[in-house]
C-alpha cells in the first residue's frame, strides 16, 4: 500500500466547544474554580481558551489561542478579579483557518449594559441571519455564531421587558443547534436549543450554582449535578436561585450520539446515560454482531478502551493493552511535513510488542474518517509481530457530513462514502473490518431521556439543514495557527 499522509486532528471527529458558567453565592475563588473546570473542558476544545469574569457589573475577559495551560500562565490569571460570575470556552473550528476574533467568550456592549457570551453549536440559519442585520448597520468584529447571537439578544432587548424574555425570543428564532452560556450584568444565563443536539447540565457547589457541558467538570469541582438543561429551556440564575423557562419553539428532540461514542468525557451523564456505560455496551453489541476468534481485544487510547472492554467481556476473548499514550503530545500543526506527521503518530502511540507478538488481535477504535490512523494502527500492531488484527469499528460508517457542530468532512471526502467495507479492509491492511449497526448505535444509549441524531450515519437529520452557506471573504487572509 502506498504511503499515506497523516493527519490525527483530521482523522477524527471534532466537537466544536465547550462551555462553563460559575455564579458565585459563597465568595469562592471563582477564577481558580473556572480555569480547573476548563481543563476538565480541554477535550472538547484545543485551539482557543477564553474566561471571562463579571465583577460589580463589568466583564474583565482573558483569552488566546492556544489550550488552557499555554492561555493561562500565573501573570494572564491575576489579571482576573474575584468576581460574582464567569463565562468560560475552549473551541476547536470547523473552519480551515483560526479567526482570533471568534476567540470566546465574546463580550459585547449594548443599552442594558454587557453581555459575555460562550457558545457551543452551529446555527444552520447563521448566514441569513447575520445577511440581514448587515443590512440593518451591523458591523461583525468575526465569524462566530455567538456574535450573531450577541447581536440578537441587543436588538431584541429594546422591546423587551427583561434579558430573560430577550433570550427566549432570541431562541425562537435561530435554528440549528447551540448550548450558550450568557452573563448579563446581574444574571447567568444557560440554553440548549429545542432539539438538544449538544450536552448542557446544571450543578452545585456549595451555594453557588453551576452551568457546564458535561457533568464530568461538576463533580471534578466537588460539587454536585443537579440535571440536565432540557431541549429548549433557558436556565437563568441570580441572588434568588435558579429558573426555568421554555422557548415557543418545540422540534424533535435529537441529541448527537457521537457524544457517547468520542466526544464526551467517560465520566460524564448526558441526558441520563453514563458515557462509559453507553462505550463499554458498544463493545458488546458490536462482538454480538461481528464476532471473530482471536487471543487478545485491545482499545485505540482513549475513546476506544471502554467499548474494548465491553468486546472482551461479551465474547470471553482476554483484554489486553496494546498501546501506551503519550499525553503530552499535542494535535500535529498545519503545515509540517509528511514524514514529520508520521514520527508524531507514532511517537503518540507506542506499541507493546510482548503483548501482541504472535497474537491474533481484535483492536477497537471509535471511528474511520480518512483511514490514515487506522492504516498505521494496523501497520505498527504488525510491525510489532500480531500475527492477525482484526479491525471493529464503535460506531457505523460515517457516509454524511454534519450541520449541527460537528467538525467532520464533506460528505465526499468521508473514506467510506468511496470504499465498500472490503475496500476499505484492504485499504487499511486488516484481517477483518467491522462496523457497529445504526440500530446497534442506538441500543448503547438505552434510557436517554431525549431523541437522538444519528444523521452523519443514516442520513436523516431531524433539523433543517444550511439554505446558505456562509461564505467568510477574509478567510483567505487570516494566518492558519
Amino acid at each position: 500500500m502506498k504511503s499515506v499522509v497523516i493527519d490525527k486532528r483530521r482523522d477524527k471527529v471534532n466537537d466544536e466547544c465547550g462551555v462553563f458558567g460559575f455564579y458565585n453565592n459563597d465568595d469562592l475563588d471563582i477564577v481558580s474554580i473556572t480555569h480547573d473546570a476548563l481543563f476538565g473542558l480541554q477535550h472538547r476544545g484545543q485551539e482557543s481558551a477564553g474566561i471571562t469574569i463579571i465583577q460589580d457589573g463589568e466583564p474583565y475577559t482573558v483569552k488566546d489561542l492556544g489550550i488552557v495551560s499555554t492561555v493561562f500562565d500565573e501573570k494572564n490569571l491575576s489579571k482576573l478579579p474575584r468576581g460574582k460570575m464567569s463565562v468560560a470556552h475552549v473551541r476547536y473550528t470547523s473552519h480551515e483557518y483560526l479567526d482570533r476574533a471568534a476567540t470566546q467568550p465574546l463580550v459585547m456592549r449594548y443599552i442594558e449594559g454587557s453581555l459575555a457570551l460562550a457558545n457551543n453549536g452551529a446555527i444552520t440559519n447563521f448566514a441569513e441571519i447575520r445577511s440581514e442585520l448587515e443590512k440593518g448597520g451591523a458591523i461583525f468584529q468575526s465569524n462566530s455564531h455567538a456574535e450573531v447571537i450577541g447581536y440578537m439578544i441587543s436588538t431584541h432587548r429594546i422591546d423587551s421587558e427583561s434579558i430573560e424574555d430577550a433570550v427566549l425570543q432570541t431562541m425562537d428564532d435561530l435554528k440549528g443547534s447551540y448550548s450558550l452560556v450568557i452573563s448579563s450584568p446581574s444574571k447567568l444565563i444557560g440554553l440548549r436549543d429545542p432539539h438538544g443536539f449538544k450536552p448542557l447540565c446544571l450543578g452545585k457547589l456549595k451555594n453557588s450554582y453551576i452551568i457546564s457541558s458535561e457533568s464530568c467538570v461538576v463533580e471534578s469541582l466537588g460539587g454536585e449535578f443537579i440535571r440536565d438543561v432540557a431541549p429548549g429551556e433557558m436556565i437563568v440564575i441570580d441572588d434568588e436561585g435558579f429558573h426555568s423557562y421554555f422557548c415557543k419553539n418545540k422540534k424533535q428532540t435529537s441529541l448527537c450520539l457521537f457524544e457517547y461514542i468520542y466526544v464526551a468525557r467517560p465520566d460524564s451523564v448526558i441526558d441520563g446515560v453514563y458515557v462509559n456505560l453507553a462505550r463499554r455496551k458498544a463493545g458488546e453489541i458490536l462482538f454480538r454482531e461481528n464476532p471473530v476468534e482471536a487471543d487478545i481485544v485491545c482499545g485505540v487510547p482513549d475513546s476506544g478502551l471502554d467499548a474494548a472492554q465491553g468486546y472482551a467481556a461479551e465474547s470471553g476473548i482476554k483484554y489486553a493493552t496494546a498501546f501506551i499514550k503519550n499525553k503530552y503530545i499535542g494535535r500535529t500543526p498545519d503545515g509540517v511535513g509528511n514524514d514529520k506527521k508520521q514520527r508524531l503518530l507514532k511517537t503518540r502511540l507506542n506499541v507493546i510488542k510482548n503483548i501482541v507478538d504472535g497474537k491474533r488481535i481484535v483492536i477497537i477504535d471509535d471511528s474511520i474518517i480518512h483511514g490514515n490512523t487506522s492504516a498505521h494502527i494496523v501497520k505498527v500492531l504488525k510491525d510489532a509481530g500480531a500475527k492477525e488484527v482484526h479491525v471493529r469499528i464503535s460506531s457505523p460508517e460515517f457516509v454524511h457530513s454534519c450541520y449541527f457542530g460537528m467538525d467532520l468532512p464533506k460528505s465526499e471526502d468521508l473514506i467510506s462514502n468511496r470504499y465498500s467495507e472490503e475496500e476499505l479492509r484492504k485499504l487499511i491492511g486488516a484481517d477483518s473490518l467491522k462496523f457497529l449497526s445504526i440500530d446497534g448505535l442506538h441500543e448503547i444509549a438505552e434510557g436517554c431521556n431525549i431523541g437522538l441524531c444519528d444523521g452523519c450515519f443514516s442520513g436523516v437529520y431531524h433539523a433543517d439543514k444550511p439554505k446558505i452557506i456562509f461564505e467568510d471573504k477574509f478567510a483567505n487572509k487570516i494566518k492558519k495557527f
